[in-house]
């Protein structure tokens, strides 16, 4: 296995039709797969719009079972393109119960694995409370072709926890499909202060467990709700210092290509022994709601 990968992700604009959406996530899989891309990561939710912004039990239409549509196209096309395929689906578990799931397909189009999403947040404009249970499969990375994944889903970005025992788990990478945005009402100044805070974030994981990171978003403006959300895109790719790697612009669709060394894990731990100075002995208070 090489430790050189070329990863794509592609960050798009997504409309009512969910047919468009997914020949268009077709043709930039294509082009990336075409670019050499060993490795091709999609965003949150990509099939459709970002539904969650109300609550309408009428969307509980667009879930699908897992195997499913989804599935089996996303299945076939990482198998004729030869590439790992990280995607995400609204997962109908069982009537009544769904789930924001991840699924990774080995290039054999073969599915590898799947992550669902741990934290669901209940926010306006996200209430994905009304829709998704909490996952239930753990913080595992998931073993494919080029590497251990360590795939997360956009509100889980916000927990160094969940990267942390990713990490410790043996993950290659961590990789988080995302969908945030702004609220259009929202000041410029509180707009700077929440973009910047979530690339940092993400960045700080990476820093902390001397992993890349792989964040891909939805750009563009989506009404479906409270004034609806305008997606803020910024998908990029850092290495295991933080250092950015590639970047997307704020509102344009975009199929980012990046080189990722996995070998720079072992040594920026070497000078920066994170793993060695923890102190497990000490860390029970983790595990307390609030520790008062």
């Amino acid at each position: 296995m090489s430790n050189i990968i070329k990863a794509g992700i592609i960050q798009q604009k997504n409309t009512s039709n969910a047919d468009d959406n997914i020949k268009k996530l077709k043709d930039n899989i294509l082009k990336a797969a075409s670019a050499g891309c060993q490795i091709v990561v999609l965003q949150e939710l990509h099939n459709t719009l970002y539904f969650c912004q109300n609550e309408d039990e009428n969307n509980f239409d667009l879930a699908e079972t897992i195997p499913g549509p989804s599935t089996e196209f996303y299945s076939r096309l990482a198998k004729e393109c030869r590439i790992v395929l990280v995607t995400s689906l609204f997962e109908k578990r069982a009537p009544g119960l769904f789930h924001n799931t991840a699924i990774v397909f080995e290039n054999n189009g073969s599915i590898a694995g799947k992550y669902r999403k741990m934290h669901i947040p209940d926010d306006p404009g996200f209430y994905e409370k009304f829709y998704f249970a909490p996952g239930d499969t753990g913080f595992e990375p998931i073993p494919t072709s080029v590497g251990k994944l360590g795939v997360l889903i956009c509100w889980d970005q916000w927990y160094p926890e969940a990267a942390r025992i990713m990490s410790l788990k043996g993950a290659d990478i961590l990789i988080y499909p995302t969908a945030i945005g702004w609220n259009p009402m929202d000041a410029d100044d509180e707009k700077k202060r929440q973009r910047d805070s979530w690339i940092i974030s993400q960045k700080a994981h990476a820093i902390a467990n001397g992993l890349p990171v792989l964040s891909v978003n939805r750009t563009g403006f989506e009404a479906d709700g409270e004034g609806g959300i305008d997606f803020w895109g910024t998908s990029f790719i850092c290495g295991p210092q933080g250092e950015i790697i590639a970047e997307a612009s704020i509102s344009e669709e975009e199929v980012l290509i990046a080189d990722i060394d996995k070998s720079r894990t072992e040594n920026v731990r070497r000078i920066w022994p994170f793993f060695r100075d923890r102190r497990i002995d000490e860390y029970n208070d983790i595990l307390k709601r609030y520790a008062d």
